[in-house]
C-alpha cells in the first residue's frame, strides 16, 4: 500500500527519472517477495519444528510406553515368586494352635493316681522309652492286638510360628481293642504305653493299634508332653496333658471288623463327638488339630499324623 501511494505521488516525470525508480521499486518488491518467502519458509520450518516436536513427543510417549510396558512385566514377575513364597510361612504360622489341656482320665499310669491301692507310675519303669508300644514290657510280653497304626506326632511352639520343639518327651497311652487299660482294668499288662523324644523336626513316632470306642467315650489317644526326657521319667512334670480324637470315617471302617473290635461298632453308633465329655467343648480349630490324619487300610494298617501345639 505504501508503495502504491508513492507511485501516485511521483507520476508524470520522464522515463529517465522513472527508470531508476522502477528499478528501485522492483528491488523492493523482490526483497518483499524474499521476505515473504523467508517468512513462509520460517512458518514451514516452524510447522516442521512443531511436527518435529510432535514427533519427538510421540517418540517420547512411545518410549515411555515402551519403558512402561517393559517395566510392567518386571514387577509383575517379581510378585509371583513372592506370592508363591508368602503362603508357605503364612500356612506354617496359622497351621497350628495350642492344644487344649484335657483330663488324663482315671488310667494315666503317670504317678498321679492309684490302682488297686498302689500308685501306678509306668514312667519310672525300665523300658518305657520305646517306639513300638503294642506289647507289654514289665511282667509279660502280651500283644494287645488290633488294627495297626503308625502314628507320627510333631510337637511345635505356637508362639514361634509353629517352630519344631526338639528334645521334648511325649508319653502316649490308650485303651486296648476291648476298652481296657493296662495297669488298671488290664492290671497284669503294660501294653499301649510308651515314651519317645522329639527329633530335630519335633517329631516322634509310635507303632500301636487303633483305639476302640467304649461306653461314654469317643475313640481317643491320651498323651502328655514333657520338656525333657529326664522330666518325663521323673513323672508329674508334664507341661501339657491332652487327647486326640479319631476320625469318624476311619472308626466306622475299623470297627466293622467285629472279630478284632467286638463291641466298638455298637457303642460307637451311640456316640457323638459334639457331646463327648472331653472334646465336646473344644473349638473347630482345636478339634481339627486334635484329629490325626489317616491313610492306609484295615488289612495293611494305617499311617497317621498329628500336630501338638505348645505355647512356650
Amino acid at each position: 500500500m505504501t508503495h502504491r501511494h508513492d507511485d501516485h505521488s511521483d507520476h508524470g516525470h520522464g522515463m529517465a527519472e522513472d527508470l531508476p525508480r522502477l528499478n528501485a521499486q522492483l528491488g523492493r518488491r523482490r526483497a518483499l517477495q524474499w521476505f515473504a518467502g523467508a517468512g513462509t519458509a520460517a512458518l514451514v520450518a516452524g510447522c516442521g519444528g512443531g511436527s518435529g516436536s510432535s514427533s519427538s513427543s510421540t517418540t517420547s510417549s512411545a518410549a515411555a510406553t515402551t519403558t512402561t510396558t517393559t517395566a510392567t512385566p518386571t514387577p509383575t514377575a517379581t510378585p509371583t515368586p513372592t506370592a508363591t513364597a508368602t503362603p508357605t510361612p503364612t500356612a506354617t504360622t496359622t497351621g497350628c494352635v495350642a492344644d487344649p489341656s484335657e483330663t488324663a482320665g482315671p488310667y494315666p499310669g503317670d504317678g498321679t493316681n492309684t490302682a488297686s491301692g498302689s500308685t501306678s507310675n509306668v514312667l519310672t519303669s525300665s523300658g518305657i522309652v520305646r517306639s513300638d508300644i503294642r506289647k507289654s514290657f514289665i511282667t509279660s510280653t502280651t500283644d494287645a492286638g488290633g488294627v495297626l497304626v503308625t502314628l507320627t506326632l510333631t510337637v511345635v511352639n505356637v508362639n514361634a510360628t509353629c517352630a519344631p520343639l526338639a528334645g521334648y518327651a511325649v508319653y502316649l497311652w490308650h485303651a486296648d481293642r476291648q476298652g481296657h487299660y493296662s495297669l488298671y482294668t488290664a492290671a497284669a499288662e503294660s501294653y499301649l504305653r510308651g515314651v519317645q523324644v522329639t527329633d530335630a523336626n519335633g517329631q516322634v513316632t509310635f507303632t500301636t493299634y487303633f483305639p476302640p470306642a467304649y461306653d461314654g467315650r469317643w475313640p481317643h489317644f491320651h498323651f502328655e508332653v514333657f520338656s525333657s526326657l529326664s522330666n518325663a521319667l521323673s513323672g508329674r512334670y508334664a507341661i501339657l496333658t491332652s487327647q486326640m480324637c479319631m476320625p469318624a470315617a476311619i472308626c466306622n471302617t475299623v470297627f466293622a471288623n467285629t472279630s478284632l473290635y467286638p463291641t466298638a461298632a455298637s457303642i460307637f453308633s451311640r456316640l457323638s463327638l459334639s457331646t463327648d465329655n472331653v472334646f465336646g467343648d473344644n473349638t473347630a480349630a482345636q478339634i481339627a488339630q486334635q484329629t490325626p490324619t489317616f491313610s492306609g487300610s484295615v488289612a495293611a494298617g494305617y499311617t497317621a499324623a498329628a500336630v501338638i501345639g505348645i505355647a512356650r
